[in-house]
Parts: C-alpha cells; structure tokens; sequence
C-alpha cells in the first residue's frame, strides 16, 4: 500500500480514537458503523471512511451531541491535552443551561 495521500486523511474510526472521543478503536468503529456519526451532515456508517482537515464530524453520544472540525489528523492516542489539538470545538451549548451574569 502506497503511504503517498496518506499523511492528509484518516480513517474515522482511528481518528475518533487519536481525538479521545471514544476509549478503544473499536468502540469508534461501533459508533460509527451503528450510524452515530456524520461527516460534513453526511450520515456515514463506514469506520473506515476517511476524514481530512476541514472535515466537521457531528457525533452523537449517549448524552449529548458534539461537533468537532478537524483540524489535525494526529500520529497517535496521546494524552487528553494533545488530542484536544486535533479539533475544534463547535458543539451547541446544552439545553436547559442557563447563563450566568
């Protein structure tokens, strides 16, 4: 397999993983095979459909509901602080929560 085109997409399942939004690569390949995730508002069910910077997932989660724009792809599962650097955060405030002043 030819490494040229790799370095700028990766799979979703391992980029879910890398980004700590799931504790194993294989419950994010669940997540997203059980239709969990979308890619750019595109519901996908393949793990190994393939993210790219710019890319934004929306992913629902037992509890809430988060919106990452991809803005790296990451080497590996590194610790919290290096993988809130792959992505930032667009998800909407929760329901019910109220300002404070």
């Amino acid at each position: 397999m030819s490494q040229a085109g790799s370095q700028d997409r990766l799979r979703i399942d391992k980029w879910l993983w890398h980004a700590r939004v799931v504790k194993t690569r294989s419950l994010a390949a669940k997540l997203v095979a059980d239709g969990h995730v979308r890619l750019n508002g595109t519901r996908t069910d393949s793990p190994a459909k393939a993210v790219k910077v710019g890319d934004v997932l929306t992913i629902a989660l037992e509890r809430t509901v988060r919106v990452y724009r991809v803005l790296a792809l990451g080497d590996r599962r590194g610790p919290a602080s290096e993988a809130q650097t792959l992505y930032e955060d667009l998800s909407p405030e929760p329901p019910g929560r109220l300002a404070v002043t």
